[in-house]
This record gives structure tokens, C-alpha cells and sequence, in this order.
């Protein structure tokens, strides 16, 4: 009895691992079905192999899996999946310079904005439930039509809309949007300007501050890059003036 119980374990392993010969039909416990050429049982999964020479499978829980029955439909052609490579991701910064171009917003200012609301980083919460790259609150969020505030780019255009609408409203003055973005629109206009709180001064002085930094720093690197110009300019004309003066040495040579 012991040998025919081990032969029957073995004949029901060989099952599993023998994929289906021809197309059948998975009928699952919730009441849809897969259509598969050919299936195999790894562990507590079973891979369903949509097509022929297992181009395209699906992985479903074998429990879940009712029971088996052949198809007797022809069988639709499966695509094959593309070979081309996928796109590659944007870096963060190349988001945000295209998010601030399409609202028209120096993507410096963006930076800054980030750098002081999250430090760069995605999934930041703060203790008032801001979300994101740039603290978006759930209620803000929703208005923007932003459904996850931890994708950085949804957070971003989100963040970079809201900004873009504040300098709208205030005339474009920066200082007011800032601390609007910060303490909210309603006290920039209770106090007629940037509210009385140590947080929100210290907010819209540290990303004017480091906004500053960066445009400073782009105009020495400038400065110097034209410098460099004009001295390569400079010296090449000098080396062409010398040498329209050489003489014309085969001129004076004795014939």
C-alpha cells in the first residue's frame, strides 16, 4: 500500500508539470475564465501560457482555480509581445523642467520649492498630512485632479499648477504666492501680506534665499564662460594678425 501511495504522488506530480497538450479553458472561482494553450503548476501558483510557444502567461493562485475544461472555439491569435526597448524614465530633473515650461515658471524655483517643502524626497508626510515631493495636501491634491500624490510627477504638476495659479492671483508677487502655498490664501489675505508666523517667514526667506544662490551661481558660471570666449576669440585673431605679417619668404628668394 505504501509503494502504490508514493506511485500515485508521483503520477500526480507528473501531471502538474505536463503543460496542456491543446487550448483549454481555466474557469476560476469568481466566475471568469482563461483561455490558455498550455499551463504548468510551480509551488501554490499555476502559470497560464496565453499563447504558443509561451508568448504571454498569466500567474493565477491554483486555488483559485475551479476546474479545467477544453476549448472548442477556434483560437484568436495572440500578439507578440513588442521587442522594441521601453522608453527610458525621466530623471526628476528633466520633470521638472518640462513641468515648469509648460506653466512658464523658472524650474529653479520649482528646485527650491522642493528643496524647502521635502528635500527631494517622494514620500514625505508631514505631521499635518502634506504628501510628496511638493507636500500636497489630500484636499489640494484633489482639486489639482491629482489621484497619488507620491508619484513625483503628478506631485509636481500639481505642486507647480497651484504655485502658478497663486502668482496669478497675487499679480505675480512672488512673496505673497510663497507664503500663500505655505500658510494658505486665506491668511495672506487676512494679514494683506506674508503672515506673522516664524514658519512661513522662515519658509519664503530660505527659498528666495536659495533661489538667489542659484541665479548668482549661473551668472559667475556665465560670466566666466564668456570670458573664456573672448579670450579664445582674442587669441585667434592675434594668432591670424601674425600671420598675415610674416613675410613672403619664396618672394625673396634670388632666381
Amino acid at each position: 500500500m505504501r509503494t502504490l501511495a508514493k506511485l500515485e504522488f508521483a503520477i500526480g506530480l507528473l501531471f502538474f508539470a505536463i503543460p496542456a497538450s491543446s487550448a483549454d479553458i481555466a474557469i476560476l472561482h469568481n466566475g471568469f475564465s482563461i483561455r490558455h494553450e498550455r499551463r504548468e503548476t510551480v509551488g501554490s501558483v499555476t502559470r497560464l501560457y496565453l499563447g504558443p510557444d509561451k508568448a504571454g502567461y498569466v500567474d493565477i493562485a491554483t486555488d483559485q482555480i475551479e476546474r479545467f475544461e477544453k476549448d472548442l472555439l477556434p483560437a484568436v491569435p495572440v500578439a507578440t509581445p513588442s521587442l522594441a526597448p521601453a522608453p527610458k524614465p525621466q530623471s526628476l530633473n528633466e520633470v521638472i523642467s518640462t513641468i515648469s515650461d509648460r506653466h512658464h515658471l523658472d524650474p529653479d524655483l520649482i528646485n527650491s520649492v522642493i528643496h524647502a517643502e521635502s528635500g527631494f524626497n517622494p514620500r514625505a508626510v508631514s505631521p499635518k498630512g502634506a504628501r510628496g515631493l511638493m507636500q500636497l495636501m489630500p484636499q489640494t491634491a484633489s482639486q489639482l485632479g491629482i489621484s497619488n500624490s507620491f508619484d513625483p510627477s503628478a506631485n509636481v504638476e500639481g505642486g507647480t499648477r497651484y504655485l502658478s495659479e497663486l502668482l496669478q492671483r497675487y499679480n505675480f508677487d512672488l512673496i505673497k504666492a510663497l507664503a500663500a502655498y505655505n500658510a494658505g490664501p486665506h491668511r495672506v489675505e487676512q494679514y494683506r501680506g506674508v503672515p506673522p508666523y516664524y514658519e512661513t517667514r522662515a519658509y519664503v526667506a530660505r527659498i528666495v534665499r536659495d533661489f538667489n544662490r542659484k541665479k548668482v551661481a549661473q551668472r559667475k558660471a556665465a560670466a566666466v564662460t564668456a570670458k573664456d570666449t573672448q579670450n579664445r576669440k582674442a587669441s585667434q585673431a592675434a594668432a591670424t594678425v601674425k600671420q598675415a605679417a610674416l613675410p613672403d619668404l619664396a618672394s625673396q628668394a634670388p632666381h
